[in-house]
Order: structure tokens, then sequence, then C-alpha cells
């Protein structure tokens, strides 16, 4: 079992802390939903379990399966590319690129920027392609697409990756909820069945209490709490 280990984390800046007292352990075959009002530090948390910005304080310690352990800020941004694939919010500014070719970066981290792929990459490609619905796409040029057709380009990107750790920020957020209901559910079934650690955080509360596994509040410090505990919460929201 994989494991991503959060101990005393303090995320934000140099010049301002966002959230404090964070722990906990995140495991191989489940997708967790990373919960919380906005500006609480969710987008901060997932860029720095990445190491895309460094922790302020405390450790983040990355497990495999064969219990080897081995701290965050040990990695090089080579193996951590290997590790750890990111899917953000922010729309990526790709122009002149098909959707295959962006699905294709996800392989740079075995090839190289220059490298040519191989059959099995291409067909890792296809294989993500085809789990994320974007089969008829693949020609399509990126920045022609909806917003909600990028997204889904950037977790086939992911998926493509081949990492045993995803993490996405809002990946439901340009979606119509049919499309949401069908990422929330691709999303819960490469989690169970492919044991990935898969961390999301989202504001769709019913989807979040429907498919994920497990569901973490990020408000003082990290909690768990049970889907009984926040249908709760939704039905007296209901109510105001």
């Amino acid at each position: 079992m994989d494991t991503i280990t959060i101990d005393n984390l303090s995320i934000g800046y140099s010049h301002k802390v966002i959230a404090r007292n964070i722990s906990a352990t995140l495991c191989s075959g489940q997708l967790t939903a990373l919960l919380g009002t906005n500006g609480v530090g969710k987008s901060t948390l997932l860029r720095t379990i990445a190491a895309l910005q460094p922790a302020l304080k405390g450790s983040i310690v990355f497990q495999n399966d064969k219990k080897e352990k081995r701290s965050a800020a040990d990695f090089s941004k080579a193996e951590m590319a290997k590790l750890v694939s990111v899917v953000l919010t922010e729309q990526p500014d790709i122009r002149h690129f098909s959707v295959r070719d962006v699905v294709d970066m996800g392989r740079l981290p075995y090839t190289g920027f220059f490298g040519t792929l191989n059959a099995d990459d291409r067909h890792i490609v296809a294989e993500a392609l085809s789990v994320t619905g974007l089969d008829g796409f693949a020609n399509r040029q990126f920045d022609a697409l909806s917003d909600g057709e990028r997204q889904k380009v950037m977790i086939a990107k992911a998926l493509a990756q081949q990492t045993p750790i995803i993490l996405l920020d809002e990946p439901t957020a340009f979606l119509d909820y049919p499309s949401k209901v069908e990422m929330m559910k691709m999303l819960r079934r490469l989690a169970n069945e492919m044991n990935k650690i898969i961390l999301l955080s989202t504001h769709d509360l019913e989807l979040a209490s429907h498919y994920a596994d497990r569901l973490l509040l990020l408000r003082q410090g990290l909690a768990d709490i049970s889907k009984a505990q926040l249908d709760e919460y939704i039905h007296a929201q209901r109510k105001i």
C-alpha cells in the first residue's frame, strides 16, 4: 500500500501562513475529496503535496508498497514527475497542439522533452484518451475546445503520466452535471481498481458525498468527516 503522511504541516507563502496544524495519512485505493470554504488553502495544500511550492513547516512523507519512505523534499523534479501528477484549475495557454499532442506530454517524464514515443507510450496515451471519453477529440486543436473539454484533456494527460498519486484541483468545475458524475465515477474507479492515491478538491458537496471514499475537511487543521455529517450539512443549507 502506498501512503502519504502529512505531519503538522503549515502551508502558504513567506509573507502569509494560509493554514497550519495539518496532519493526515492518505492511502492508495481511495478517492479522497478535500472540502473547505474558498480561501481556506485547498489549492495551496495540493500544490505543497506536489512540491510545486515549499512547506512552511512540518513534513510530507511518501511510502511505497515496499515500505520505503522518503520526504517530499528529497525528491528531484524528475522523480516527482513519476510519482505525482497534478491537474490545476488554471487553464493552460497551449496553442497549435492537438488533443493527442497534449496527452502525449504526459509521457515526458519517461521519454524526455525531445523523446520519441514508442508503441507502449502510444498505447498508454490511447488508453488515457479512451478512459476520459476523448477518443473522438484526439485530432482536434486544444485551444478550440471548451473549458470542460480542456479539463478532460488535462486529466487524460495526468493519466498518461502513470503516477501512483493524482492530485486534482476542482476537476469538475467546468463540466455540466452529467459530465461531473461521469468524472467522479471514473476517478473513483481509477483509485479503487488501479490502487492509486487520488485527492481532489471540490465544492460539489453532493458529488463528494456520493462518490468519494473519504472526505477531508480543511478548516482548523485537516479532519475526516463522515458522509452522514456532510449530508446533514447539505440538508441544513437547503433550508436557508
